[in-house]
């Protein structure tokens, strides 16, 4: 006990001075790179200690101090937000130690660093789909627990990103109208699809007023046979839309291609509509 206080305290000297930095560097002394390596890690030196830790991990292989010297270099990396490196590291630890004392903390870790490396919506989300599974697979190895409930808003948030990415593209072939094709119908397609995959999400109003707006298009610019057919189309959306959405912040827009509709179909209108 008193040797390892005496190296700790020594440590905390040595992590004073850049010079005996690189003296540790080079030494063969793994006991005190392993005590000095915590050190830093103690002291949020998070850089230093990586540079020991990624030594460590090999030489002391087999160990139990192998073991923490990994999940601790992964919490290195986590925390200077190097988060791809943090989690290959993180998912290093569990593959080799499935049932080590960190590896609930690794699984976690694993899926919070890509959670916090995904990109914005518009971005490919290779990383986000990547994310996900790491996050349910958390969950599934370790249902109860303490972290199960930040887990899953994160899963909800990632999902959120996935669905916006989605809306962004069913608004861009909304946009392109017929522009060298029927970008209407691909809109339709790939708000239905978003809907279809996330039920819950929270766009799923704006998602639907893109269809029916959508529909609507593809009727106006349709051949005259049909022309009727997707007029009918239209209305039918409305009323699916109407029924949800009572209360929608789109309802004027919506009314407006209803009554729009309903004339085209030389009904006159049927359905009191908002002014």
């Amino acid at each position: 006990m008193k040797k390892n206080i005496l190296i700790i305290l020594l440590v905390a000297i040595t992590a004073s001075s850049c010079g005996e930095y690189n003296k540790l560097l080079k030494s063969t002394d793994y006991e005190y790179k392993y005590e000095a390596a915590k050190n830093y890690f103690a002291l949020g030196q998070y850089n230093r200690a990586a540079t020991l830790l990624n030594e460590l991990i090999t030489i002391l292989k087999g160990t139990v101090k192998a073991e923490e010297s990994l999940y601790m270099l992964g919490m290195s990396y986590y925390n200077v937000q190097d988060y791809q490196t943090a989690a290959q590291t993180f998912i290093q630890y569990y593959s080799v130690y499935p049932r080590g004392t960190f590896a609930e903390l690794a699984r976690f870790h694993a899926g919070k660093a890509l959670y916090l490396d995904t990109p914005e919506p518009r971005l490919d989300q290779s990383g986000t789909y990547t994310a996900i599974q790491q996050l349910q697979s958390f969950l599934e190895y370790f249902p109860q627990s303490s972290k199960q409930e930040e887990a899953q808003n994160m899963i909800f948030a990632l999902q959120d990103k996935l669905v916006m990415k989605e809306y962004q593209s069913a608004r861009l072939y909304y946009n392109l109208g017929n522009y060298m094709g029927n970008n209407y119908r691909a809109c339709v397609i790939t708000a239905q699809n978003a809907l279809k995959d996330y039920p819950y999400t929270n766009l799923r109003e704006d998602l639907s007023m893109l269809i029916l707006r959508a529909k609507y298009e593809m009727a106006v610019y349709s051949v005259y046979d049909k022309r009727a057919e997707r007029y009918r189309e239209t209305v039918d959306e409305y009323y699916a839309f109407k029924n949800e959405f009572p209360e929608s912040k789109y309802l004027k827009d919506a009314d407006k291609i209803f009554k729009s509709s309903e004339q085209a179909l030389g009904t006159g209108g049927t359905e009191e509509t908002e002014e």
